[in-house]
């Protein structure tokens, strides 16, 4: 049986338009309509409603400052399904660093890496799925950075006129989603989580 004080650790896959907290907004849904954790635990950092993917919830608190602190530079790996298909132009622009609006404030964004992912990734059914247009082509992207500005991800492919239309975290540093599904949570051990996030114990 755990203990109420027992230092705990899961990695989530939140599905789409869910809030990345435990209390309801509205009728908006939020953690607690799909995940059973301790009172104590919170996630790491944060996913908008409109996106999903990895999340990491624990009740040490340490373990927030590690992860969230941008002089550690944990890089976190998205997959962005976007608008149009991509030039060798506007993938150079996205890795180079684009101007982007934070909070009213124009900011470049460091450098990262893009990809454009010619054979579409396996990825599960999202429910609404996208608004699809015969007349406009999608594309998937690989996208990794170490920053995490609001809607970051998004805003950056609008600003090379690749609008995402669907947004999924899959990795941050080593801990990866694999075949999760939306919904899904796995328990992680202490020295696992920290040696997938390259932090030493």
């Amino acid at each position: 049986m755990k203990r109420k004080d027992e230092i705990r650790y899961f990695k989530i896959y939140k599905p789409y338009r869910v809030l990345t907290q435990f209390t309801s907004e509205g009728e908006k849904k939020c953690l607690k309509d799909f995940f059973d954790v301790p009172a104590n635990a919170y996630p790491v950092g944060r996913l908008d409603y409109d996106s999903e993917g990895l999340l990491i919830i624990t009740n040490d608190k340490k373990l927030n400052h590690l992860l969230l602190n941008p002089k550690f530079n944990h890089r976190r790996e998205y997959l962005a399904q976007v608008e149009g298909i991509p030039t060798e132009e506007q993938l150079k622009k996205l890795a180079g660093g684009v101007s982007i609006n934070v909070r009213g404030e124009k900011m470049r964004a460091e450098n990262c890496e893009a990809e454009w992912l010619r054979i579409p990734p396996k990825v599960p059914d999202r429910n609404p799925p996208i608004r699809f247009r015969k007349s406009v082509p999608d594309s998937w992207l690989r996208i990794s950075l170490t920053e995490g500005k609001n809607r970051q991800v998004r805003k950056m492919t609008a600003a090379v006129g690749l609008p995402t239309l669907r947004l999924i975290r899959t990795k941050i540093e080593s801990v990866a989603l694999g075949n999760m599904q939306p919904g899904d949570m796995i328990e992680l051990s202490r020295q696992d989580l920290y040696n997938l996030l390259r932090i030493k114990l």
